[in-house]
């Protein structure tokens, strides 16, 4: 490893490595001071003179936006510098002395309820600042929060959108997209899995923190409510005032539309003990939409006969969705339907905005949310004539998971534990949910997959043609090589 980087940073140590670099405690030779320093190598997944122009031009964007945000606040670590280097980027930030939130519990046990609080009330006007530039920070968890030794104020690191840069590959087509969904198993809600994240994606992995801090118990280890796909996690927590628990449930909300529009609706909420639910949408019908990076599936077909107006006959729906080939373990992909959150502000030209289509707002997914398996055995209950399937699916291992004829919670449950179960991996994730049709799943030799549905009421063989069509069109869309079908599977009513 080389020890002077830039001819001018002195390695001292590595912090962290992963899927898209290195981190190293550095002190910078050419001040007086020596100052300590962090230094993220940063490394592009694909060597390609095209994608390497254009991540550096996503670069620069992205690290003047980090000088922006640590120059409004002292709890953003300003950015000192960046640099090029062999082909590799680096980022040259402030050192904060202290521990992270992961590693004070560690060290001190669980946290009071005002200890949280005051976190989170120093936290969130931080958020509403980011989040009014059209950023998302896309991994809040406790190791990206760091209690600074000197004021005892929490610092918010490792934003994700540089690393998301890094992930740019070209497709089949041969335009740029993000091979990667940036977030931490657990702590992303389902819409953020699915590479659709919102600013309350943010909130829900607030929420989730200061539920970690307040019980030990990291995501993975709490129960879902196998009906509604909500988290289980007031039983770990008995003394929690109603009024602070009110405040987390609704930012863990699985649906985005019942979570906080905003960071400062958030505080307020808190300040004023008003944490209530909003008011169930007219409809319970989520509008179609297209999610960005993805092509868009055939329409939708219907055939109805002039004799028989009355009755649909012939009925051809079908789907595909798109999954990235997962760069690192604690990267998830789902892509289930989509609803409309409006965002709180008009985004920036920023790759780290959250995602957005011409004439709708930023979307978030419906189903559960589907990450590893928590610790629920889902016992079949139907409550309706509808039957939900799920394909799981581990990138590490290329090994699937299945489950049909089920509530659509109890689907992507069971399909998630049969994939553990057959890969003793941890990263499997469900990219595709069907109801009352048919599902698949292709993957290419490069590990990119995609995922499709279809249904034909009279033909049902054809439903599973059309589900198989689109499994290898968006895994062939998203980059995928020589992409086959490994699975399709139905779930329909006798």
């Amino acid at each position: 490893m080389q020890t002077l980087l830039n001819d001018r940073y002195q390695v001292i140590r590595t912090l962290g490595a992963g899927g898209f670099g290195e981190t190293f405690l550095a002190e910078d030779t050419q001040m007086p001071s020596h100052r300590r320093c962090v230094i993220k190598q940063l490394r592009p997944i694909q060597n390609n003179p095209q994608i390497y122009q254009l991540v550096q031009e996503r670069f620069q964007r992205e690290a003047a936006i980090l000088e922006d945000l640590g120059g409004f606040t002292d709890q953003i670590p300003t950015l000192y510098a960046y640099f090029q280097l062999s082909g590799q980027f680096y980022l040259v930030q402030e050192w904060v002395e202290g521990d992270t939130l992961t590693a004070r519990i560690q060290q001190q046990g669980l946290f009071h309820e005002s200890v949280v609080q005051e976190i989170l009330v120093n936290l969130l006007p931080v958020l509403d600042y980011v989040h009014a530039q059209g950023i998302i920070h896309r991994d809040i968890k406790p190791d990206n929060i760091i209690l600074r030794h000197r004021d005892g104020k929490p610092v918010l690191i490792d934003f994700g959108a540089v690393r998301e840069t890094m992930g740019t590959v070209m497709n089949s087509h041969g335009n740029p997209t993000s091979s990667i969904v940036i977030g931490t198993p657990g702590y992303m809600p389902s819409e953020q899995a699915a590479g659709r994240p919102v600013y309350s994606s943010d909130l829900y992995s607030l929420g989730l923190t200061a539920i970690y801090l307040l019980t030990g118990k990291q995501p993975q280890e709490l129960e879902l409510d196998p009906q509604t796909g909500e988290i289980v996690w007031h039983r770990y927590a008995l003394n929690v005032s109603s009024r602070l628990a009110a405040v987390i449930d609704r930012a863990i909300a699985y649906h985005p539309r019942e979570r906080f529009a905003t960071a400062k609706e958030m505080l307020s909420a808190w300040q004023l003990g008003t944490a209530n639910f909003p008011p169930p949408p007219m409809s319970n019908v989520p509008p179609t939409v297209t999610p960005q990076n993805i092509i868009a599936a055939s329409p939708v077909v219907s055939y109805q006969s002039d004799n028989e107006s009355n009755r649909q006959r012939g009925i051809l729906i079908a789907g595909g969705v798109i999954g990235a080939s997962l760069i690192i373990g604690s990267v998830l992909n789902q892509l289930p339907q989509q609803v409309t959150e409006e965002p709180a502000v008009q985004p920036t030209n920023s790759i780290s905005q959250p995602a957005t289509n011409n004439n709708e707002s930023p979307e978030a997914t419906t189903p559960i949310q589907s990450q590893i398996p928590r610790n629920v055995v889902p016992t079949p209950t139907p409550v309706s004539n509808d039957l939900f399937g799920a394909i799981s699916y581990s990138s590490l291992t290329g090994v699937y998971g299945l489950a049909t004829r089920l509530s659509q919670a109890e689907a992507e449950m069971a399909a998630l534990n049969d994939c553990q179960r057959k890969s003793g991996a941890n990263d499997c994730s469900v990219p595709l949910w069907f109801k009352n049709s048919w599902g698949a799943l292709a993957v290419g030799s490069n590990g990119a997959y995609g995922t499709g549905w279809g249904a034909n009421v009279d033909h049902p063989q054809a439903g599973k043609e059309l589900a198989e069509q689109y499994a290898l069109q968006t895994c062939e869309q998203y980059g995928g090589v020589n992409c086959q079908v490994i699975i399709s599977t139905e779930a329909r009513p006798e």
